[in-house]
Parts: C-alpha cells; sequence; structure tokens
C-alpha cells in the first residue's frame, strides 16, 4: 500500500475528474498513445505573431534529428534574440517537439525568444545516452548557427518539462564536462531526474491511477535503460546520480507537492545550492505532474506560470545580463 500523500488541489482534482487515468504503461498501451494525431502547427500558433520553420540534422549512426524553429515574426523583431532550446516530456517514450510547446511559445510573446525544440529519438528504440545526445548535437547547431538565427549566444537558455526537464538536466551536465556550448540558465519543469525511482513522493504515487506514477515512471526508465547498476548509468542520463552539480548554469526547478518526482527535483535543486550554485526552486502545493500544461488556467497553473514568467524577466533583464546572468556563467 502507498504511504499518505499529499492531497490534489481542489480545482486541479475537479478538472482530472475527466481525464481517464491508469496506474501503469505498457508497449500496447504506449502504441496507442503514440498513435494519437499531434496537434496541428497552425493550431499552435493561431493568434501568434510568429513563424515556424524546420531543420534536419544528421547523426554520426544515420539517423536524422529535426528542430523546430518559432521566430517572432514583423520587422522589429530583435537582430540578437535570447533563444529558449525546448526539450519535450513524454517519460523518455512518447512525445514530440510539439509537446507541451505551449510553454516556451509563452516566452516567444513575452520576451520575443527564438525558440528550438528538439525532436530527440525516443526509447525503446533509442536507449542510454541517445536521447540526450540528441538534444545536446541540436545545442551545439543552435549555439554555431545563432547568428542565422538571430539569436544572441549569450542568452540560450535550456528548458524541458519531465523527461525533457530530465534531459536540459542531462545536457547542461554534458556541456560543463565539454566546455560547450555556453547556456546560460535551464528551466526544469517538473524534471524527471532519478532512474532509481526510490524516493518518499515516487511511493507515494504509486499503486493507483495518475498522470504519471511511479509504475509508468519504471517503464519509462526500462525503456530507456534495461535493467543496470545504478554505476552503469550516466549522470547525463539520469541527474540525480551527479555527485558534483557546481558550476552549472542558474536553475529554475518547479514541481507539485502531489506528484512523482517531487523530491529528487528538491534534492537536485539542493545538491545545487550545496555546490554554491543558483536555483529558484518551487513546489506548488497540490499541484500534479503537468498540472500547469494540462490546465494553465487554473490558479496554481497560472500562479506557477507567473511565477517561471517572473524569473526569466529577471534573468534576461540589461542589468542581470551586466552582471554575468546572476551568476550562471
Amino acid at each position: 500500500m502507498a504511504p499518505p500523500r499529499p492531497a490534489t488541489d481542489p480545482e486541479l482534482s475537479a478538472l482530472l475528474a475527466d481525464l481517464p487515468l491508469t496506474t501503469d504503461l505498457d508497449p500496447g498501451m504506449l502504441a496507442m498513445l503514440r498513435a494519437l494525431p499531434p496537434t496541428p502547427v497552425e493550431t499552435l500558433l493561431a493568434g501568434r505573431a510568429a513563424e515556424h520553420s524546420e531543420v534536419v540534422l544528421p547523426t554520426p549512426d544515420g539517423a536524422r534529428i529535426t528542430l523546430s524553429v518559432f521566430r517572432p515574426s514583423g520587422a522589429d523583431r530583435p537582430a540578437a534574440a535570447p533563444c529558449i532550446y525546448w526539450m519535450h516530456g513524454g517519460g523518455m517514450v512518447m512525445g514530440d517537439r510539439f509537446s507541451q510547446i505551449g510553454l516556451p511559445l509563452e516566452w516567444l510573446d513575452l520576451f520575443g525568444a527564438v525558440v528550438v525544440s528538439v525532436d530527440y529519438r525516443l526509447a525503446p528504440e533509442a536507449t542510454g545516452t541517445t536521447p540526450v545526445d540528441d538534444c545536446l548535437r541540436g545545442l551545439r547547431w543552435v549555439v554555431g548557427h545563432a547568428a542565422e538565427l538571430g539569436v544572441d549566444p549569450d542568452r540560450v537558455i535550456v528548458a524541458g518539462a519531465s523527461a525533457g526537464g530530465g534531459l536540459a538536466a542531462g545536457v547542461c551536465l554534458a556541456a560543463r564536462e565539454e566546455g560547450a556550448p555556453a547556456i546560460a540558465a535551464q528551466v526544469l519543469v517538473g524534471p524527471m531526474l532519478d532512474h532509481r525511482n526510490d524516493t518518499v513522493s515516487s511511493h507515494q504515487y504509486s499503486g493507483g491511477p495518475g498522470v504519471w506514477t511511479r509504475e509508468k515512471n519504471a517503464f519509462g526508465w526500462r525503456s530507456l535503460l534495461g535493467d543496470p547498476a545504478d554505476g552503469d548509468v550516466p549522470a547525463r542520463v539520469s541527474p540525480a546520480l551527479a555527485e558534483d552539480l557546481s558550476g552549472l548554469p542558474a536553475a529554475y526547478i518547479d514541481t507539485g507537492s502531489a506528484e512523482v518526482f517531487r523530491d529528487e527535483d528538491v534534492a537536485y535543486a539542493a545538491g545545487i545550492w550545496a555546490a554554491g550554485g543558483q536555483c529558484e526552486l518551487h513546489v506548488w502545493s497540490g499541484g500534479f505532474h503537468g498540472f500547469d500544461a494540462l490546465y494553465p488556467r487554473a490558479r496554481v497553473s497560472a500562479a506557477a506560470r507567473r511565477t517561471r514568467n517572473d524569473w526569466l524577466a529577471r534573468l534576461l533583464a540589461p542589468a542581470a545580463r551586466a552582471s554575468g546572468l546572476q551568476g550562471a556563467r
């Protein structure tokens, strides 16, 4: 039996009642979820002063990675805009470059940011370091083509939700170890950081239906890694394993109190602080996994998005840039 768990926010709970939820995820259900039609890009851009283009990158093993580039349209767009490099969620096994794209497109609207979303390869077809390596390859391309994209190479922010948040953290660890590319900050939204799946919050959200449960989380990690010993997993794949979190870009981490990733996210923020780094952490009372993307108009969701936007506004302000992006570099 799962231990007692924090209650879900009442407004979110009422909204969640209409969503069909399960406890487990298996190959058959995954195939059904993957078969659902994606949201047309025209719908995503409706009402926005934005234009969309795509770039396809080859990989050493012969695969091709697609990057979707969203840029403000109009003659007055800046010559060197901030860039949000986005990694989507989906438990490492589903989703695409348009998943949860409403989150970073809000930053295009607010800050004139160029948004680049990477279609990294998914497990179980792609395993081990392949997804994070795909993300890193795409980021290197963005930084190397900053002038062509109209991007300020000193204001490239990596961001992601759920699995994408874990990949964003992994990209930052890999870039630190390799000395490039430069990353101004990292925004980790309910990130999936620890393949061990054994925290208190992980056990709290098991044994019953949910948006993302311990059982679903185990399926995602197993699809990516098989069943390895801890020592066989690189920190760039499971960032919670990193023993040294010094020298990383300034981080923003938010999560919900009523979700499986709560404790690993809090621990990761604490590790950044312990290493002398900058991290702003928010644990939203009653928030379940992905609450602000699923129900953006709920009061707690609006507060979460507003607070995240305010942090980015401070980060991108001229005074912050002049002082080295709040100590991020």
